[in-house]
């Protein structure tokens, strides 16, 4: 029984909806963009954005947004992870769309455009026709073509030249990494993958226009936007207002399973162990063997992440100078008592790499997390032990 209902809604859904093609907007309509606060999962942490079309006499409250996609896609997480998944242009009644975001306290602010009838009724089948779905996929890209950057974007394709965006009026420059940990705190593990898995192309200062990736930005682009006919400039926002304002919550970070902390017990133990090492003259194999497992395997999934993915944001990741994927290859060897003469050279080589990651922070080509520097520091010292053991070896004489 709950199938038929649900059937005989759905069919009346698409029929409503597959005619409001020919709908005619009335003189009450309002079309506004709609800015999401942030919620608390990562993918929620950037807030959203969507257009909401409301006509009183057309019995109309629909909102637009460019967030979603279809878990049922074939290959989805393979299509996910290769930046291959296509996001789409979805629509819904108001009414849910505003109670879904009340329920996870995220505050929703309205920006009522200001708008003629005319071009109130061109966005609206701009939408309309976007939504068909041989129109509605798209390539999603986190910084360049998101659910934020489209309601600027198709702002920009229905009302052209007319529409005016202003410059300087942000206070601060940031890069783009820098807007994105203004979202998400640097000591969470969110903010910690990311920082891994992007690469030096983030660290370039962004525009103000690119700033819209970021659903906040577009609210406040909007507010200083004008819009120009017959010569007269005019607000492109007529009225802001917050529809829900959230309850504050407090972003409290547990130390004790943040990633400063675990990272640097793993950097602690590391150093511990090669204290131990020294003490002793002896070398524990499967601490190095450990090492150039996980670290072999990380700088494997950067290079699949740069090279085989279509990600714009996981290019150039010099995160791979500690995370060295060849390492993986060395694994077995360097579990053996007297390992080869070359592998010295090769722990040497990795020395160079920790340099060279030092270097590419302090010139700022790439910033890497605060919280990985205990176990950077602690893969230094344990490399230089090596060196050392080695040239002691009376069968190593291979030595840098």
């Amino acid at each position: 029984m709950l199938k038929k209902y649900y059937l005989l809604f759905l069919i009346l859904f698409v029929f409503f909806f597959g005619n409001a093609q020919g709908i005619q907007l009335s003189e009450k309509a309002e079309i506004s963009i709609l800015t999401i606060g942030p919620g608390d999962n990562l993918n929620d942490s950037f807030g959203h954005n969507a257009f909401r079309v409301k006509d009183p006499i057309n019995n109309i409250d629909i909102t637009y947004n460019y967030g979603t996609f279809d878990f049922n896609t074939p290959n989805f997480y393979l299509k996910f992870a290769r930046g291959k998944l296509l996001y789409k242009l979805d629509y819904n009644n108001y009414k849910p769309f505003y109670d879904y975001y009340v329920r996870h306290n995220r505050w929703i602010n309205e920006q009522l455009l200001n708008l003629t009838s005319s071009e109130k009724q061109a966005l609206f089948n701009y939408l309309l026709n976007n939504a068909k779905p041989e129109n509605r996929d798209y390539m999603y890209d986190f910084l360049f073509d998101n659910c934020a950057t489209r309601m600027r974007d198709v702002l920009v394709a229905v009302l052209g030249n007319k529409l005016e965006y202003k410059d300087n009026i942000f206070e601060e420059e940031y890069t783009f990494r820098g807007l994105i940990q203004k979202n998400v705190h640097w000591n969470s593990w969110g903010s910690f993958g990311m920082d891994i898995a992007i690469g030096a192309v983030v660290d370039k200062k962004a525009s103000e226009w690119e700033y819209q990736f970021l659903p906040k930005y577009v609210m406040e682009a909007a507010n200083e936007a004008s819009i120009t006919r017959n010569g007269k400039s005019e607000k492109l926002i007529k009225k802001s207002e917050f529809l829900f304002k959230s309850t504050p919550k407090e972003n409290n970070i547990n130390f004790f399973t943040s990633p400063l902390f675990v990272v640097g017990l793993l950097g602690f133990l590391i150093l511990f162990i090669t204290y131990r090492d020294f003490k002793n003259q002896s070398r524990s194999r499967y601490l190095d063997a450990s090492i150039f497992t996980i670290t072999g395997i990380i700088g494997l999934l950067l290079v699949l992440l740069w090279f085989a993915t279509d990600h714009s944001t996981t290019a150039n990741n010099y995160n791979i100078l500690w995370a060295f994927p060849l390492s993986l290859l060395f694994v077995r060897t360097i579990t053996k008592k007297s390992p080869p003469l070359w592998l010295g050279k090769y722990v040497f080589f990795l020395i160079l790499m920790l340099v060279l990651i030092s270097i590419h922070w302090i010139t700022g080509v790439q910033k890497f997390t605060l919280a990985l520097t205990p176990l950077l520091l602690a893969l230094f010292v344990r490399y230089v032990f090596l060196i050392k053991y080695f040239k002691k070896e009376k069968n190593y004489c291979g030595y840098p």
